[in-house]
């Protein structure tokens, strides 16, 4: 009977963690869903159009990258988390190339383009930066920063998200789209 019990320790122990890894899994999947409620459908529908000027002061049209993957970034340079995750995406363009995989960052509820181009430096982003508008953020139905989508080659919604995205989070997404 003593050797039955270490082996029956185990399997109660295994479960229990199991058990509480698909419940830690379950409410990460339900707070997820429900944080992105209100943002649009990841159901293949075309995105919006996002035309803009940059901080550097050209127009940037999202339609010109059609054919190849994308991933907007929605960020306000007030918002801690944004630029906690502005790394993450700074690590995606250097493991994806601006040929194959399109990153473009919108700046919303931003005061003046120097508030905008400071954030930019301080997190060095190397992708271009919009600075965006109310009919953008109601196009996009941005609520919450940072906002993200993912869009495929045909620029059709694949994944969406909001909030801190971690370097594998961001990897993910990029790397599971076509």
């Amino acid at each position: 009977m003593s050797s039955e019990q270490p082996s029956k320790t185990r399997w109660v122990r295994f479960r229990s963690f199991f058990l509480n890894a698909a419940l830690m899994i379950g409410v990460f999947v339900a707070a997820s869903a429900w944080q992105s409620r209100n943002m649009l459908p990841a159901d293949d529908a075309a995105a919006p159009e996002l035309r803009a000027f940059t901080l550097a002061g050209s127009t940037y049209d999202l339609s010109v990258s059609a054919g190849r993957p994308a991933l907007v970034y929605f960020f306000a340079p007030w918002c801690k988390i944004c630029g906690a995750s502005a790394d993450n995406l700074k690590r995606l363009r250097r493991w994806r190339d601006a040929e194959s995989f399109e990153i473009v960052a919108v700046a919303l509820d931003w005061s003046s383009a120097e508030e905008v181009r400071t954030y930019v430096e301080r997190h060095e982003l190397g992708v271009p930066v919009l600075l965006g508008h109310a009919g953008i953020r109601e196009a996009w139905q941005i609520y919450a920063y940072p906002s993200y989508y993912v869009l495929d080659a045909r620029h059709r919604i694949a994944r969406r998200d909001i909030g801190y995205s971690s370097q594998f989070g961001l990897w993910w997404r990029a790397f599971t789209v076509k």
